[in-house]
């Protein structure tokens, strides 16, 4: 009878486990198609946490990955012991995980790119990271160096490991030095992170990284929401340290579902890699345009119906993944920007972006970016630099957005950093005028080794209504001031201020998008043939040579 009773009580645990409760929304899940569907809830969405070794699975490319051959483990420093000594500890997780502290790493492929992999398991005392983590992802980290391969990290932890004191501290410092020499060789690195990731690991290699991923509702942070609520003694907005929280704030990249997350990273790794397979001999850039009275080029500049940096970059290039944020305030959706395949080389493309309808507008507030928007430019320019790439821009704006919120957040700082930033670019930088041009806001994308503009493009220090407001007292002679700017492509060429301009369509660009944008990639790829075989300080010495010689002077 006892038999009967045991199988039955087996039979019983083995149907439980069969079934699980999504811990979002409370649906009873059969765990064979939950696992099919890589731990997301079918009905909710929610990404439940996954294990090293299954993150692993669904990253890498089938077979790919190889354990790195020494291992590592924590240590007993400080002879801990709360409850339970901290050996005991160790010995508990080590059993119940099968792992030898909470990172796997290795080497593997990522849609055929390799990748040095570090992958942290939640399921090891909470993913804290003691000396052993710190050891793992900053050898992972350096054995990326060594070898010149990118970098992938994805994190899972609750913050430091108290049982090691201030050694765990430490970690942050190691682990942080270990990202940066990544960065200064120009190794790509890229994180992911997963529910949750806090504490040491989040202040130091976790966001770090040249690019950072998150999964849908990952919570993300330094402290965490009950120590805050606690601490502040007000409740959290809503969303708060979600990953889709950290996105509209400007602290990763991008978020993306776990079925997503292989083939973005593919794309990434691909499109961050120095690449230049077209690069045969190119006709010279064409120097003569159609001249165009001055006014009507404005108004062709502004049409609504004007292909944008979005529309150019969707003509142009093979592959494109926009990458968001400052790292410091949020993501301004009137610069857009990332990694690009044109024409045969990877490039970072980066770009003011209007919109067609007033909504769109209205969104991307008319292409006048704030601070955020030059910082994030910055970021990604010194990101090409970093790993090699040329930086390709697209300008079209009326000027920097204007008001009280910009100017305290440092306006005029954010476009002197971005103007100074490509002065000192050690890659080659192709400037493409696409639209309007308008003042600094404009100038802070079009500090470049060669300066393109579209024919009915303008170029100007200030629109010519404002123009007309400041001297003649209202912007009746707004025509008139277009005139005396010399704002068109022919009359800028003339004055130096342009090294090609780029023939448009009978009608403007507007009438024939796909033939404007076959023009303006021959254009750019035949500047970035020119600037071949240039290296960085000869690059930077060229720049300044020619920036240095723009303007008259009459001798006293």
């Amino acid at each position: 009878m006892r038999g009967a009773t045991a199988a039955a009580a087996d039979r019983r645990a083995q149907a439980t486990a069969r079934w699980v409760r999504c811990a979002a929304c409370g649906t009873t899940l059969y765990v064979p198609r939950l696992s099919r569907l890589l731990g997301v809830c079918p009905d909710c969405g929610h990404h439940h946490r996954l294990r090293a070794g299954e993150r692993i699975d669904h990253l890498l490319d089938p077979g790919s990955f190889t354990a790195a051959s020494d291992r590592i483990r924590s240590a007993d420093p400080l002879g801990f012991r709360d409850r339970l000594p901290y050996p005991e500890r160790l010995a508990a997780a080590m059993e119940s995980t099968g792992l030898d502290d909470a990172v796997v790493r290795g080497r593997g492929t990522v849609q055929g790119t390799e990748v040095v992999v570090a992958v942290m398991d939640f399921a090891f005392m909470g993913g804290s990271m003691g000396s052993a983590v710190g050891e793992a992802v900053t050898r992972a980290a350096e054995e990326a160096l060594a070898t010149r391969t990118p970098l992938l990290l994805v994190t899972a932890s609750g913050g430091a490991r108290m049982q090691e004191g201030c050694l765990s501290l430490m970690q942050m410092a190691k682990t942080a030095q270990a990202i940066r020499a990544c960065g200064r060789a120009g190794v790509l690195t890229v994180s992911v992170l997963t529910d949750p990731t806090f504490g040491g690991v989040t202040a130091s290699f976790a966001t770090l990284t040249d690019v950072v991923l998150a999964e849908p509702r990952a919570l993300v942070g330094f402290a965490g929401p009950r120590v805050i609520e606690s601490a502040t003694g007000r409740p959290l907005p809503d969303g708060f340290q979600t990953a889709e929280y950290l996105r509209e704030h400007g602290m990763v990249d991008l978020v993306e579902t776990r079925a997503n997350l292989r083939p973005v990273l593919g794309r990434v790794l691909a499109l961050c890699a120095p690449r230049a397979d077209d690069c045969g001999h190119r006709p010279p850039q064409r120097s003569e345009a159609r001249e165009r009275d001055a006014w009507e080029t404005v108004r062709f500049a502004r049409a609504i119906d004007r292909p944008t940096t979005l529309d150019y970059i969707g003509m142009m290039c093979a592959d494109f993944v926009e990458l968001h944020g400052d790292r410091a305030h949020g993501d301004d959706p009137a610069i857009v920007g990332g990694p690009a395949r044109l024409g045969g080389r990877n490039v970072m493309i980066i770009g003011h972006q209007k919109a067609h309808d007033t909504a769109g507008l209205v969104a991307r507030n008319f292409g006048m970016p704030h601070p955020e928007g030059y910082r994030k430019a910055v970021r990604l320019m010194r990101l090409a630099e970093r790993l090699g790439l040329p930086v390709v821009t697209l300008v079209d704006t009326q000027g920097a957005a204007a008001g009280v919120e910009a100017e305290e957040r440092g306006q005029a700082w954010a476009i002197a950093e971005s103007i100074a930033t490509m002065a000192e670019l050690t890659v080659p930088v192709v400037a493409t005028v696409i639209g309007e041009g308008g003042s600094g806001g404009a100038l802070a994308l079009a500090v470049a080794d060669r300066v393109l503009m579209l024919e009915n493009a303008c170029y100007s220090v200030i629109s010519p209504e404002s123009c007309s407001v400041i001297l003649c007292g209202d912007s009746g002679r707004a025509a008139a001031m277009a005139e005396a700017l010399r704002l068109t492509a022919p009359e800028l060429l003339r004055l130096g201020v342009v090294d090609g301009v780029v023939p448009e369509p009978d009608g403007g660009a507007q009438r024939a998008p796909e033939d404007a944008a076959d023009a303006l990639k021959a254009a750019v790829l035949r500047a970035l043939h020119d600037l071949d075989g240039l290296d960085g300080a000869d690059l930077v010495a060229r720049r300044h040579a020619r920036f240095r010689t723009l303007g008259v002077v009459a001798d006293a």
